[in-house]
């Protein structure tokens, strides 16, 4: 079953970056929205409502798009999600809520930090070392989505001069090399858009993975518009493009591209246009061809999800309601990484959502070490319990060995040392 869920997405990821900002960075609008889509089930009445705001879609659509997504995993996207919650914790709304997760969801007790730490770059391809929230005593349960990519183009880009960026680019000026498409392989092309006018569009090709009865691919597109466009605008102008492109033949170009004899000759700042004679069978004589330069990029981020357009306060609200307690606070934040480079592409983002309860107010603790550092007792009593709540058997509450200890020993020297083999 396919359930299109490119729309919500498209608008979640613009409520995303704009929250994030124009400055550098990378996120996974797709991580954040699963979290959501896995809370929705257990969602009702308002909380439903404002939560299907954020998600763009209804609860259950969302749910079994996410189910769908997490057990027919893409061979190019390793993709994990799981539930870990403190123990003595867990309530019946809490279980029955668990019991709607996709069956690959990881679920267990809360990890220490170590273990969450392990998570994220086992789930990664150890692209992210440390998962983005902290474990602490006042920490309940933990939400968590995990994705990544590491693969080549199937045909790398050449290498070219940075000037090649253009006379109107102030990265010429610091680099001294550049990325250009190679005569074959790469997509090029302009084309409208509805929020960042006309764009320049480079799309490279994954080297794709293939099975019996499956060709799975990445496409990655870049699109740059006017200076003077605001980055929201031409992330949203990106997954408008995106979609065109992934919906077309990997050896075509779109449609509805620009034709280059629409636009003057000359300079501007996104692209520099010349006619010349050449051979060519294209209809009517007038063959269109196009290249890229590009610069290799790499960034880190780390971004925290508490904007109420986001949709995490209606998930604070859902494990509140399920857990019996109104006044839990949250926690959620993600860690994304990304670099772009001749050969090819790898990204990573883990997203980590948390509801966290209030500590008690400060007492007095008493605590005991006791010590058997004189001759004392010691019981061993068997037990013969029966499954199912029947009669115990025969052994159950015999003592069966007896001891009175006055003469200890030593700790012998073979039990010092560490065993590594679990004997």
């Amino acid at each position: 079953m396919t359930i299109d869920i490119r729309a919500p997405l498209a608008r979640y990821a613009d409520r995303l970056h704009a929250v994030i900002g124009d400055g550098h960075h990378v996120a996974s609008p797709l991580g954040a929205w699963l979290l959501l889509a896995l809370a929705a089930p257990a969602t009702t009445d308002a909380t439903r409502a404002a939560l299907e705001e954020a998600l763009g879609t209804d609860a259950k659509t969302a749910a079994e798009a996410a189910r769908v997504l997490l057990e027919a995993p893409h061979p190019l996207v390793p993709s994990a999600t799981a539930f870990w919650h403190r123990p003595g914790s867990v309530t019946a709304g809490l279980d029955g809520w668990r019991a709607t997760l996709p069956g690959p969801t990881a679920t267990g007790p809360l990890p220490e930090q170590a273990g969450l730490d392990a998570w994220a770059r086992e789930n990664t391809l150890d692209l992210i070392d440390t998962f983005p929230l902290t474990v602490t005593p006042e920490v309940l349960l933990i939400l968590a989505s995990a994705l990544a990519t590491r693969v080549s183009w199937m045909d790398p880009f050449e290498v070219a001069p940075a000037d090649a960026l253009g006379p109107d680019s102030a990265w010429a000026g610091r680099l001294s090399r550049a990325l250009r498409t190679p005569e074959y392989g790469h997509r090029c092309w302009i084309a409208d858009t509805a929020r960042a006018g006309t764009v320049a569009v480079h799309a490279a090709a994954a080297r794709p993975a293939r099975t019996a009865d499956r060709v799975a691919g990445l496409l990655v597109v870049s699109v740059a518009a006017a200076s003077d466009v605001p980055a929201g605008d031409v992330l949203a102008a990106a997954h408008e493009v995106a979609a065109v492109a992934a919906a077309t033949p990997e050896d075509h170009l779109p449609a509805s591209r620009r034709s280059l004899y629409d636009l003057p000759l000359g300079d501007s700042p996104l692209w520099t246009l010349r006619e010349e004679p050449g051979d060519t069978f294209a209809p009517g004589g007038r063959e269109e061809r196009a290249t890229a330069v590009l610069p290799c990029w790499s960034a880190e981020s780390r971004h925290g999800l508490t904007a109420p357009e986001l949709g995490f306060p209606a998930v604070a609200r859902v494990f509140g309601e399920l857990l019996g307690d109104a006044g839990l606070r949250f926690e959620v934040a993600q860690a994304a990484m990304a670099r772009y480079g001749r050969y090819g592409f790898e990204a990573a983002a883990v997203t980590g959502f948390a509801t966290l309860e209030c500590l008690p107010p400060q007492g007095t603790v008493r605590i005991a070490e006791l010590r058997f550092g004189h001759p004392y007792a010691v019981v061993a009593v068997a037990t013969d319990g029966r499954v199912g709540g029947s009669a115990a058997g025969p052994w159950d509450g015999v003592p069966v060995f007896s001891a009175w200890v006055a003469d200890p020993e030593d700790v012998p020297e073979a039990d010092i040392a560490d065993r590594s083999d679990g004997d």
